[in-house]
């Protein structure tokens, strides 16, 4: 997907259908090292039939996921799940998505459910990474902002290099941009705690209640 991030699919054999919200993840576990190693990855595919897909990046002195990056085709890894509540808030309202690195992973499944299922609310999505190639998904984004007049995406790096034209910057101005005067919006985060802690304080901030901010930390 690019440098150090892949996208796995795996299939869960003892289904004919795994079953889950766009936006929730799986816990696997393995032993390495002599000891039982268990992480969580969102699910970055929307459901349909017993397979799904993760998406994540090489951590450099990690376990969990140099041990992905080894499976061969055919590999199998212990699951456990779908969990998690990082899903749609109902009703749904318009909303301000926000992530940086693979933090973008649950978007997404909820945005193509959300969109390719007849959603009428604006969604924007604001995503963040250091390098411009690291931003996974971007012309699939893009293609659904340019189909899907209610959804606009916003990337943004924090060390761009010559050819890029985009947003640069981190992302937190351009969460109270697509806020502006509203008050009547989710906003999701997801990503690192430093991030994720920025864009709540900002929404507390701005007089939002705290169940009109979902979030999820990934460390």
């Amino acid at each position: 997907m690019a440098p150090e991030i892949r996208e796995f699919d795996f299939a869960v054999p003892e289904v004919e259908e795994l079953r889950f919200l766009p936006g929730q993840f799986v816990s696997l576990t393995e032993t390495l090292q002599d000891r039982k190693v268990t992480r969580a990855y969102s699910i970055a595919s929307r459901p349909g039939g017993n397979r799904f897909s993760i998406c994540l990046n090489r951590v450099d002195g990690g376990l969990f996921s140099p041990h992905l990056f080894a499976l061969e085709p055919g590999g199998a890894v212990e699951m456990k799940g779908p969990l998690g509540v990082f899903v749609w808030k109902q009703p749904q309202t318009d909303s301000v998505l926000v992530a940086t690195g693979t933090g973008v992973v649950p978007y997404r499944p909820m945005v193509l459910e959300a969109l390719e299922g007849g959603a009428t609310q604006q969604f924007t999505l604001i995503y963040g990474t250091r390098h411009a190639e690291n931003l996974i998904y971007m012309e699939e984004f893009r293609a659904l902002e340019q189909q899907y007049p209610n959804f606009r995406f916003l990337p943004t790096v924090t060390r761009p290099t010559a050819g890029w034209t985009g947003a640069t910057g981190r992302v937190q101005p351009y969460v109270r941009e697509a806020i502006g005067d509203r008050r009547d919006l989710h906003l999701y985060a997801c990503g690192l705690k430093e991030m994720v802690d920025s864009v709540r304080e900002i929404g507390k901030e701005l007089g939002f209640d705290r169940k009109q901010i979902v979030f999820e930390k990934y460390d």
